[in-house]
Parts: C-alpha cells; structure tokens; sequence
C-alpha cells in the first residue's frame, strides 16, 4: 500500500461533493423483472420474402405475457442465419421503430458449433431509453434488416430462423429471447454456443456521438455534465458544461474537455461528466483517452489533471465502503511532482480532516501525451490496470469495492501556482469511448474486440447494466 501527498486527495475528496450536489445523482428506474418472473413471445415477419434478397428483413415485436413490468434494456433477441461465406461480414440496420431506432442495438455473433442452418446470430437489444414492457404490452413494430458488407446478394432459404412465408406477425419460436440472461422464449440451432465470453456480461458501451452537451440524447443516455459549483481544484471555479462538446474525428465521434483559466479563481473553467447511476462495481472498464501536454492557446506550466475513474461517496471518515479506481495524468506535475506522471490509485478508504488516506497505487513518469487505451478490471482478488494493452499495475484485495460506483471522466487544475500568468489559456482532454462489461474480466485485446464489433455493427450505445 502506498499513501500519495495529502494535497492529492483534494482531488477524490472534493469530487464526492460534485456526486453528492448534483440533483443527477438520481438512479434509472428499477423496474426490471426478473427472469423467473417475466414471461416473453416474440413474433415475426419478413419484409423481404425471397431466397435470396439484398438485406435479410426480419421484423419483430415482442410481447411481455408475464405478470410484472419488463425493462426492456434485460431483453436480448437472437435471428439464427448461415453466412454466404465464412469470411462475409454483415451490417445491421433498422428501418423504423415504434420505439425509436436510437432504442434499438444489433450487434452479431458467431455460433462455436455451427449447423447446417446457422453459424452466425443478429442479436437485437435495447438501450435504457426504450423503458418498460407492462403486462400485456408489446414493443410494436421493430423493421429491422441486415446486409453484407460489401453488398452482394445474401441467401436466405438456409437460414435457421428466416421463413419467407411469413408476411404477417405470429409467434415464432425459431428466434430465442433472453430476459437477464436466461432463456424464456424459443428454440435455438444445437449450436448456439456464442463466442462471448462466459458469466454475464451485460454492457455499457458508448461511442459518445453527441451533437452538444445538451444533446437530448446525452442525458437520456444515463450522463449528467456537472454545472454545480465546488471542488475539486482551483477555489472560486466553475464547471462550465458548455465546455463539454463533441465532434469527429478519425472517423469515430470523440467528447472534448476543455479546463481554461487567465490565472484567478474566477476565470477558471473545470469540465466534468458522469453517469447519474451509480451501477457499476466488477467487471471490465475502459476508455481510449487523450491527454494533452501543452495547451491548446496560450502560456503552459498549469497543473492540471486528466481523468477517467470510478468513484462512489464516502458515508462516513473512514467508512470501508468506500471506493475509487482513477487514471490520473498530471502532464505538468503537482502533488509534489516536478513533471509529467500517469497515476493509477486504488482506494479503500480515507479520512479528510485529519487527514488520514488508504490506497495503493501505480505511476509511470514520462510523457502520455496522445490517444490511449485505458483499461481496469475488477473481480474478486484484485484490481488490474492496462494501458495501450500494457501491464500497469495490480492492485490487492483489500482495496476491492463494496458498493457500486459511477463513471467519470473530469479534466481541472490543481491551483494557480504552476502558472500565475493572467494570458488566457485551456487544455482539452478528450474521450473516443467507454465501455463496461459487467462482472466479466476482458484482456485488452478483447476489449477491442468488443469495441470492433460495436462500431462494425453501427452500434453507437448500449446500457445493459441493471440499476443497483
């Protein structure tokens, strides 16, 4: 265990009042039913009836025929079909939806035992924004499709799950519904064996392809952009959400930080955003980050730093359910740092006044300046940091988590005494993506994976995890 100066923890510390002082902090609605208590038919048609088509179209609605509500971000639907070739690559789109297309996911697996009927999957999901299935309500139309990637012609007629005669909705069992992981309708191919990894898994992905901070869809996506005042940082500055914005770049949509100051309190911008929820505990964390060493316009020398971490709030000095896991880059020092250094800080507990802290960490001092992949895992006997695929550090058990926590990604200065000139300047820290896969420990190179699935499939949000 290592303890970090007692000026490093203003940072945690202050941050808990952020999580705290915001109304945000509110958690999604628990309405979720359990697989024992939900009860779910899907019922199918084409669109597009022919043995061989441009894009397969399989519509569907799904029916919640149990006694409870159903959320529907635990439903998962899987369409079972024989690829052309082993090495064609699908895309999925929707056509309309009574839901919303922005409500509905497809991503596409691979069966590990194929049969003559089927290989590959199109699984259909559903973001949080869809809501909840009442007892006897149905999602309504959902006109789905999917094509090859290079756009040849696809045959249908082998396909497991595909019926060209069906033009009007019935139950069909030759597609397989999932509610929280358990099958509970349909038959699937003897060989339905995906190549996910085992034990869960349900995920938040996010591609963060945002039109601005008061996008709508940022918010009904489960983030908040913080606008309440306090710490961490420099006193008397404010968390200015309209510096939180978002644009393309190297093809992918990518979220900008931007931390400014003139050198008061009072022209000291932070740039801070988190989910509302605080939902996540073990599992598989990651983010591709881009820290930045010099500013974007004037003087350099400030203390900032630059972040992607989980954290949840201290009830109490000391209290043992604490819990914060931080990437932490200061490019100019601070904290009793002359110069650049990466942090990654597990953290059990603490007290703020006196001060009294429990951690361990890991640094590296050199320069991180560029995109990187970051990545934590947690399960039961430790916790692990990755950077760029690179072993960084692990961490002991003592230091696991009790209670959920958030996600957060927030970019602030430490103080003024780095740089006390009054020339304006700002540093941008930006985000490509997050993901978390709940309760399954991923290998960088499974992260990416994942992430190359997700963007392959023109995914660009997916929050399966169920609120605490």
């Amino acid at each position: 265990m290592s303890t970090r100066p007692t000026g490093r923890r203003t940072r945690a510390a202050l941050a808990l009042t952020a999580l705290l002082g915001s109304a945000a902090l509110a958690g999604l609605p628990a309405t979720t039913a359990a697989a024992a208590d939900g009860a779910l038919t899907v019922q199918y048609r084409t669109g597009s009836g022919g043995a061989t088509a441009d894009q397969s179209e399989p519509w569907f609605k799904v029916r919640n025929t149990g006694s409870v509500p159903v959320q529907l971000s635990q439903v998962k639907i899987r369409y079972y079909f024989k690829a052309d070739s082993p090495n064609a690559s699908y895309r999925f789109a929707c056509s309309w939806a009574v839901k919303g297309c922005a409500a509905i996911t497809g991503t596409f697996g691979t069966l590990t035992h194929p049969t003559a009927t089927a290989d590959r999957y199109l699984e259909i999901g559903f973001t949080a924004s869809a809501g909840s299935l009442a007892p006897g309500a149905d999602t309504g139309d959902m006109q789905l499709r999917f094509h090859r990637a290079d756009w040849q012609a696809l045959r249908q007629s082998d396909d497991y799950s595909f019926n060209g005669a069906q033009t009007a909705y019935a139950d069909w069992n030759k597609v397989t519904a999932r509610l929280a992981g358990a099958t509970v309708w349909g038959t699937a191919p003897e060989g339905d064996d995906p190549t996910d990894p085992p034990g869960g898994g349900q995920t938040l992905f996010d591609d963060f392809d945002y039109t601005s901070h008061t996008d709508p869809a940022l918010s009904a996506h489960g983030w908040s952009v913080r606008s309440n005042s306090g710490g961490p940082g420099v006193p008397g500055a404010t968390w200015d959400p309209s510096k939180v914005t978002f644009s393309a770049s190297g093809g992918n949509s990518v979220m900008n930080l931007e931390t400014s100051t003139a050198g008061t309190g009072a022209s000291t911008t932070h740039t801070e955003v988190l989910t509302r929820s605080m939902k996540f505990r073990n599992g598989t964390y990651a983010a591709r980050v881009r820290f930045s060493d010099a500013p974007t316009y004037g003087p350099d020398g400030d203390r900032v730093v630059q972040t992607f971490f989980t954290i949840n709030d201290l009830k109490a000095p000391m209290a043992d359910d604490y819990a914060e896991y931080d990437f932490e880059y200061l490019p100019n020092g601070g904290w009793g740092e002359p110069a650049n250094i990466l942090y990654t800080t597990s953290w059990e507990t603490y007290n703020p006044d006196p001060w009294q802290a429990v951690n361990q960490h890991s640094e590296s001092r050199r320069s991180f300046a560029g995109w990187h992949d970051l990545v934590v895992t947690i399960d039961d006997s430790a916790i692990t940091y990755y950077v760029d695929g690179q072993h960084f550090g692990t961490h002991d058990a003592a230091y696991l988590p009790e209670r959920p926590m958030s996600i957060n990604f927030n970019q602030w200065l430490i103080d003024l005494d780095g740089q006390t000139s009054t020339t304006p300047r700002a540093y941008d820290q930006q985000v490509d993506y997050v993901l978390h896969v709940k309760d399954q420990v991923l290998t960088p190179a499974q992260v990416s994976a994942r992430i190359g699935a997700y963007r392959d499939a023109g995914t660009s949000f997916v929050d399966e995890v169920p609120a605490s």
